[in-house]
């Protein structure tokens, strides 16, 4: 008679050990050009894995080193610690030429999102012009949001994660205050109460400023 076996085999989709999920989300953030969900994390390791306790451990495992497992948005990734980012100015620095117009409306769907076309002119107190819009939405710092349920159904904007990874930022809470956009230059010469443009004037003919994206909202 075949001897019976009391313990069952090893399932042969059991889940690796937390270390070696560990090494995998360590893997799969080192070679992805894009911050990873902890959901894509799930969909790409084996069967069981939980990338979420795995990244806390690789989290804890990076802390004081010279890079850092670092939350973007609802995403991860592995970022150059901060006090060492000067040692990479030379590769990340990168000049555009982003008008007054875009950098106030920037500022304004950074801190006022979900924010509509109507409400940014309200504030600036000057229309937006389509371009300055749509140079914002190729570098890919806003997006399109959700639609206002008011007549005529408005679209909303918001920043992006690439907006947030770009600036250090884990979510828009993080932005600086009033005294960092003074000291970035984004409320200088500002022109005095009642001489704003009359709203229906557009922005095109602002002076563009050039500008390190790096520099944008540093303090």
């Amino acid at each position: 008679m075949a001897e019976d076996i009391d313990t069952p085999a090893e399932s042969l989709f059991e889940a690796p050990v937390i270390a070696e999920q560990e090494r995998m989300v360590e893997a799969i953030l080192f070679a992805s050009a894009e911050p990873v969900t902890v959901k894509e994390l799930n969909a790409r390791m084996p069967h069981g894995c939980d990338a979420a306790e795995a990244l806390a451990h690789l989290r804890k495992r990076y802390e004081g080193r010279g890079v850092r497992v670092v939350k973007v948005g609802d995403a991860w990734a592995v970022r150059t610690a901060p006090d060492l980012g000067f040692l990479m100015q030379k590769e990340m620095s990168e000049t555009r030429k982003l008008s007054r117009a875009a950098v106030e409306t920037l500022a304004i769907i950074a801190y006022h999102q979900p924010v509509t076309r109507a409400e940014i002119e309200e504030i600036r107190g000057v229309s937006v012009s389509r371009g300055t819009v749509d140079q914002l939405l190729e570098m890919e710092w806003i997006r399109f949001g959700r639609r206002r349920m008011t007549p005529g159904r408005p679209v909303t904007f918001v920043v992006t994660q690439d907006f947030l990874d770009h600036f250090g930022l884990e979510s828009a809470r993080d932005l600086p205050g009033l005294k960092e956009l003074r000291a970035a230059g984004l409320l200088e010469n500002r022109p005095p109460p009642g001489s704003m443009p009359k709203l229906g004037e557009t922005d095109d003919d602002d002076e563009e400023t050039q500008i390190g994206q790096s520099e944008l909202f540093e303090d």
